[in-house]
């Protein structure tokens, strides 16, 4: 039969030798046997129990329910609830890892970003609903959900956005205007991700620019000032414009 002493367990289980001292003290964890010295020994039984005892600890629980409940919960409840408060500790460390990124974006997004601003888009955020989706058919509401770019991620193509919309307004605060070389640039990238964004589907393209343009507060989207949205139009119209020039003179 194997047997551990109270530095072994301490070791092996990466708790404080003072700790077991006090459960032993408190009769939460009593070795269960001892030598012909009197020297006391931990079995497998008690391992187990300590086990129980340290994933009870890491519920927050008080050592006196740890005590009640050790003698009611088996090995795979205790696993259980241990799964479950872990589940709800993942679900909000992704939240917070979102909120996050979105924060990330928002300053790439505006170099002069206060905190009255951050404030403003955080508190929009979790207060305005996503009634974008209203404009939508629920099958082209599962789709929008997997595609369109969100704040809160990271992935390529949100960053794609996001470095394109601060061309924009580089240009804009440089008066460069969308029917520039830049402009085409930007607007041929537009068309690119737009296309990509979409799968190809132009009419469901243009239906969600029409919500886009709507104010934030009716759609529940990040915010666009008008200057940023009339760039994207002027620019993508004028880029059409000179593929119908080149095409023509092509013929």
């Amino acid at each position: 039969m194997n047997k551990w002493t109270t530095g072994q367990v301490a070791k092996q289980r990466n708790i404080s030798i003072r700790t077991l001292r006090y459960y032993d003290q408190i009769g939460l964890l009593c070795p269960s046997s001892k030598d012909e010295h009197g020297k006391r020994y931990y079995s497998e039984e008690d391992l187990f129990r300590l086990e129980k005892i340290m994933l009870l600890r890491s519920l927050a629980l008080p050592l006196d329910e740890i005590s009640r409940l050790l003698n009611t919960m088996s090995y795979r409840e205790v696993l259980v609830a241990h799964h479950n408060y872990l589940q709800d500790q993942l679900v909000t460390i992704q939240k917070q890892i979102a909120h996050t990124v979105s924060l990330i974006n928002m300053v790439d997004l505006e170099d002069s970003l206060s905190w009255e601003r951050v404030s403003e888009l955080v508190r929009q955020a979790d207060t305005t609903p996503k009634r974008w989706v209203d404009y939508f058919t629920e099958d082209e509401q599962a789709f929008l959900h997997k595609s369109l770019p969100r704040l809160e991620s990271g992935d390529r193509m949100t960053q794609q956005y996001v470095s394109l919309l601060r061309r924009i307004e580089w240009c804009l605060s440089h008066g460069i205007g969308p029917q520039t070389e830049e402009g085409l640039a930007i607007a041929a990238e537009l068309i690119a991700l737009s296309h990509k964004t979409f799968g190809g589907d132009q009419a469901l393209a243009d239906k969600f620019w029409e919500v886009r343009k709507l104010p934030a507060k009716e759609s529940g989207l990040y915010p666009l000032t008008e200057e940023v949205l009339q760039f994207v139009e002027q620019s993508i119209a004028y880029a059409e414009q000179q593929k119908q020039t080149a095409k023509g003179e092509e013929i």
